[in-house]
């Protein structure tokens, strides 16, 4: 009996770090990449000139996009209302990174009933997009640039391409941020 007792007392011994090296160490949490995103973060005055494109028509829109950090932080999330030419439509987006893929990932979805999916990657301040879609029935692919010219101002460039070779220039933005009124303090 004294035996088994040494040898089960060693056993639990080496048995123990084991079992505490493979417990849970709490919930993940965002790495640098996604960091990266906060840049959106904050309420976004937006003017955009579309050129037409297949059956898209063309003509200035203007939007007021606002984005925050979704629960647990993974993901920046964006609801826009823009006004134009086609009218009023609203929007929901996600940005996030996909740490299996290397990528940063665009997930929209507007009043329209547009969807759009775009993966991206960032170097230094402009970020690239890529994404396929159909505009009506036709296959497109997408090409946006995105370029962060200071802390409340980007430019947004998107591209297009029926035949996946030769892209045009279909819309040119800018945005700046709002700025963040503190309330007034008392005297």
């Amino acid at each position: 009996m004294k035996r088994m007792t040494i040898v089960l007392s060693i056993w639990v011994m080496f048995l123990a770090p084991s079992v505490r090296a493979q417990a849970p160490q709490g919930l993940p949490k965002p790495g640098p990449e996604v960091r990266k995103l906060a840049f959106k973060i904050g309420t976004w005055n937006l003017e955009h000139d579309i050129k037409p494109f297949g059956a898209m028509r063309g003509g200035k829109f203007k939007a007021i996009e606002t984005c925050d950090w979704y629960s647990g932080g993974f993901f920046v999330r964006c609801q826009w209302d823009s006004t134009g030419p086609r009218g009023r439509s609203k929007g929901v987006s996600f940005m996030g990174y996909d740490r299996n893929e290397n990528v940063y990932t665009f997930r929209g979805f507007e009043s329209t009933g547009d969807v759009i999916d775009a993966k991206g990657k960032v170097d230094g301040d402009t970020w690239n997009w890529t994404s396929d879609s159909k505009i009506g029935d036709v296959r497109t692919a997408g090409r946006v640039t995105i370029k962060q010219v200071s802390t409340t101002g980007y430019t947004y460039k998107l591209e297009m391409s029926q035949n996946g070779r030769e892209f045009s220039v279909i819309q040119e933005s800018t945005a700046h941020k709002v700025p963040v009124v503190s309330p007034a303090r008392k005297p």
